[in-house]
């Protein structure tokens, strides 16, 4: 008789300790299954998606940039410069004066100016939206001038 008595307890401890399982199983299924059901009925049957308009960035309050170099009439400069795209750019043998203009949407452009001129006197600027930001001249033999703006 122990046998079966011990053997009937350990049937019944595993059956009282497996419904607990069991329940929490089903409770968690009908809980899903009603969210199913609910989001079918409450949520949209066709969502709207907005077209390709919303992927289109629009500009606004673009920064209008002028890069300057002017020294005596007749004279030539070597000028590297950074464009409103931080891309170097050089440029050979340039007639003065010589100018860059460009404008961008960025909230902040760094740009920068170097020449070096076959004349006796140079000098560089920087103007952002009509505001000089930059000037600087130098009065020498192959004179040499940068203009540097982080602010724009």
């Amino acid at each position: 008789m122990k046998p079966t008595s011990t053997r009937s307890k350990s049937i019944g401890s595993a059956i009282a300790r497996g419904w607990l399982v069991w329940v929490t199983v089903a409770v968690v299924a009908l809980a899903g299954f009603a969210v199913y059901r609910l989001q079918g009925a409450f949520g949209p049957q066709n969502p709207v998606t907005p077209g390709g308009a919303a992927d289109q960035i629009v500009p606004f309050n673009p920064k209008r940039v002028a890069l300057e170099v002017f020294g005596e009439p007749g004279a030539t400069a070597t000028i590297t410069y950074m464009d409103v795209n931080s891309r170097p750019q050089r440029v050979d043998d340039a007639a003065l004066p010589w100018s860059y203009e460009d404008s961008t949407t960025t909230p902040a452009v760094l740009v920068n100016i170097q020449a070096q001129g076959d004349g006796s006197s140079l000098g560089c600027r920087i103007t952002i939206d009509g505001v000089v930001k930059v000037e600087r001249s130098e009065n020498a033999a192959s004179a040499y001038v940068y203009c540097l703006d982080k602010s724009g």
